[in-house]
């Protein structure tokens, strides 16, 4: 088989051919070419599209494609429905969703961020599902620190670092001058891919740090919360102030796609972008 999808995969277009070769068809070929001509190309290569608007093998409600996958081809591996709550998560930023999501996340964009090669990418992602495979079927109950004097440090560490946040959280409300300077960054680049990492280098602040602070000076939520807030925000302010269609928006609000785009402004707003929209004419 055949099968297409775009341009610059990160993370369900690089777990979906994963599963394809490795539980579906193991000489299945994989295209990746830009967004507009995943369908033309498809008709030309007689080659399945994925992972885009309006064919089967997409998004559907809070699922990824991969999701969608696994329940067409009635893949019963638990190892595989371990995954797939994690590729869940880090597709649709809820990382709460598995606690694997957010390291998922990290490597799969820094992946694409050092390398311009689909082909490439996605060779090198088949060995890190490869390996997330073996995990979730063989080690996934283990733990790094098995010996009980280690965990008794981890724990001992863990109680004097929430007494030292404590205090520390007590100590003052006043707004530092990096959260100030944070929230310009943000407003001026909340159209582009923008990561805690990338901000934390600029303003010559620990990561691990900024992340714990985060929430403290942003509306008691964390970074991706926040981003996310600011997205809607500015999405709003488009459907209000122009003709753009909701695809255009997305990409001028900084989402990976339009059917991302959908899902989180709905779960913000409590309907989506199109209804939302209609309503504004109807007004």
């Amino acid at each position: 088989m055949k099968w297409i999808t775009r341009e610059r995969p990160k993370i369900d277009r690089i777990a979906c051919p994963w599963l394809i070769k490795r539980f579906i068809d193991p000489q299945a070929e994989i295209f990746y070419v830009p967004f507009i001509d995943v369908k033309t190309k498809a008709d030309e290569l007689n080659a399945i599209p994925f992972d885009i608007p309006d064919v089967e093998f997409t998004h559907y409600d809070d699922k990824c494609t991969f999701d969608y996958f696994v329940q067409k081809y009635r893949i019963a591996d638990p190892a595989i429905h371990t995954i797939a709550v994690i590729v869940r998560g880090a597709d649709t930023d809820r990382h709460n969703l598995a606690p694997q999501s957010s390291g998922l996340w990290a490597i799969s964009s820094g992946l694409a961020h050092i390398s311009n090669n689909d082909p490439e990418l996605l060779e090198k992602g088949m060995m890190i599902y490869d390996a997330l495979y073996h995990w979730a079927k063989y080690h996934q109950h283990e733990k790094h620190t098995q010996n009980p004097v280690e965990h008794l440090l981890i724990e001992v560490f863990e109680k004097y670092l929430r007494q030292v946040l404590g205090k520390q959280k007590k100590s003052s409300k006043k707004t530092p001058s990096w959260a100030k300077e944070l929230k310009e960054i943000i407003q001026d680049q909340i159209d582009t891919s923008i990561t805690l990492k990338q901000l934390s280098k600029n303003l010559d602040i620990n990561p691990a740090y900024l992340s714990r602070e985060f929430s403290k000076y942003f509306d008691d939520l964390s970074f991706g919360e926040y981003i996310r807030k600011l997205r809607i925000e500015k999405a709003i302010d488009y459907l209000h102030k122009s003709d753009y269609s909701l695809t255009k928006i997305a990409y001028l609000t900084g989402f990976s796609d339009q059917s991302h785009f959908t899902r989180i402004f709905k779960k913000h707003t409590g309907q989506n972008p199109s209804a939302y929209r209609k309503n504004l004419r109807i007004k």
